[in-house]
């Protein structure tokens, strides 16, 4: 008898096809700018359906946005909405591209966060009002768990008498 050589099944890999680096991807609607050290950059709302949202541009003004310059950002290759208030910025349908210092959004969402934990503090505190020592009320758990299946033996399929 004659020895037949086979090849590893290792070695009988099929050619992956690699996608090149360069290959084209449709445009993004509302482009990232690149990173700038101590800035974050945010798409505000300017109008809705057509209609100006005046507030919302001057709440967010106030809050410490501010409108980039087309000029600075001309790698982006976008355009100004036609009609826009904000001539030599960046609006793309209804949203203008604002950057604020790290520093300061960092406060910004750290008051919103004592904010927030403020309230569950004064929910949680309505419900402990309503205790009863002849039925306790358990202290709200916030904690987040996740799980992935069971330990214990599932309980499907168990006949039951009835």
């Amino acid at each position: 008898m004659s020895e037949t050589k086979r090849t590893e099944r290792e070695d009988e890999t099929r050619q992956k096809t690699v996608r090149p680096s360069d290959a084209w991807i449709p445009p993004s609607k509302l482009p990232s700018p690149r990173e700038e050290p101590g800035f974050v950059f945010r798409w505000v709302r300017t109008a809705t359906h057509g209609q100006a949202d005046n507030t919302n541009v001057s709440m967010q003004m106030r809050s410490g946005w501010v409108p980039v310059k087309a000029e600075d950002y001309k790698y982006l290759l976008l355009t100004s909405d036609v009609g826009s208030q904000f001539k030599g910025n960046i609006e793309v349908g209804g949203l203008l591209l604002c950057k604020a210092p790290r520093e300061l959004m960092e406060q910004r969402d750290e008051y919103f966060r004592k904010a927030a934990h403020a309230q569950m503090d004064t929910v949680d505190n309505s419900f402990m009002k309503q205790n009863d020592s002849r039925m306790p009320l358990l202290q709200p758990d916030r904690k987040t768990r996740t799980t992935f299946g069971s330990r214990e033996p599932c309980c499907y399929g168990v006949a039951s008498n009835y």
